[in-house]
């Protein structure tokens, strides 16, 4: 497991913290990860938002480990239908 710093956290953690990428009724897509990977490149933090009804609760983790492992990126938060990805 990565150690993420205090500042990556805090800010994932931010309110005003806005999600960038939405995951849609067509799931998890290449276009999705493409544009995840895209946007790690220009910035080092994604917040990405599945819409409701989409996965089934025990699955988002999946789905989470799923966008970290296809993107080489870290999940610094996954809360809900919301989660955070770094790219150190």
């Amino acid at each position: 497991m990565t150690n993420i710093p205090s500042s990556i956290k805090r800010q994932a953690m931010d309110r005003d913290f806005q999600p960038s990428v939405r995951i849609g009724k067509t799931g998890v897509t290449e276009n999705i990860i493409d544009e995840i990977i895209g946007q790690l490149k220009k910035r080092k933090l994604v917040k990405i938002k599945i819409n409701k009804g989409i996965y089934e609760r025990e699955d988002r983790a999946l789905v989470w480990q799923h966008l970290a492992e296809s993107t080489s990126s870290v999940l610094v938060l996954a809360r809900g239908n919301v989660g955070v990805l770094w790219s150190n």
